[in-house]
């Protein structure tokens, strides 16, 4: 009875691990790495070997190749993403660049002025101004000083003048009265010489 009962048991067990290894379902789901441990765990040894169900390797080639398929599509998508952010950037950086360089024109425009169709830095256009203003200042000075000067000259040479006028007509008028009273004179002694 014992041997019955053994046998019976060995028989049900067997039974019931066949049973149960053919019931199983591979997962699906979750990662190819989970599904990978799930289906090492779950096969039966063979001495040193592992005894897979054939379906569940076909399943788990499905979904790797399913992954990789959408891995590929997300590396491509992402791919191009990389290339239009990469293109954007490079616009951004030539933009930077010429707002840059618009933006160190324009600094030099300020820091110089065109004079005579040159650009001058404003400090040497100052001291070059500074310059002229302080030569046509002294050139001022010079052509007042002169012209006082002159001006004086004139002022002295007109009252001379004037005085020698008045002067002259004062000789002229006692030459006149002179002349004239010699010509009376003269007259006198032609009318007394006449009646004489």
């Amino acid at each position: 009875m014992k041997k019955q009962l053994a046998l019976l048991i060995a028989t049900v067990l067997i039974s019931w691990s066949g049973f149960s290894q053919i019931n199983k379902k591979f997962i699906d789901t979750g990662s190819v790495k989970n599904q990978f441990n799930y289906l090492i765990e779950k096969s039966n040894r063979y001495q040193n070997y592992k005894v897979v169900q054939y379906n569940w390797l076909q399943k788990l080639k499905r979904n790797v190749e399913d992954s990789l398929v959408k891995s590929q599509k997300e590396i491509i998508v992402n791919y191009q993403t990389i290339n239009k952010q990469k293109a954007t950037i490079d616009s951004l950086q030539a933009s930077i660049k010429s707002s840059n360089r618009n933006i160190e024109t324009l600094t030099n425009e300020k820091q110089s002025i065109s004079f005579l169709g040159m650009q001058i830095k404003k400090a040497t256009f100052k001291s070059i101004l500074f310059f002229i203003i302080g030569v046509l200042a002294l050139l001022l000075a010079f052509f007042i000083s002169k012209f006082k000067q002159s001006n004086s000259i004139t002022q002295h040479t007109k009252e001379t003048l004037k005085e020698l006028e008045n002067e002259y007509n004062e000789h002229r008028t006692k030459a006149l009265e002179r002349e004239q009273k010699v010509m009376r004179k003269l007259q006198d002694e032609l009318n007394k010489n006449k009646k004489e």
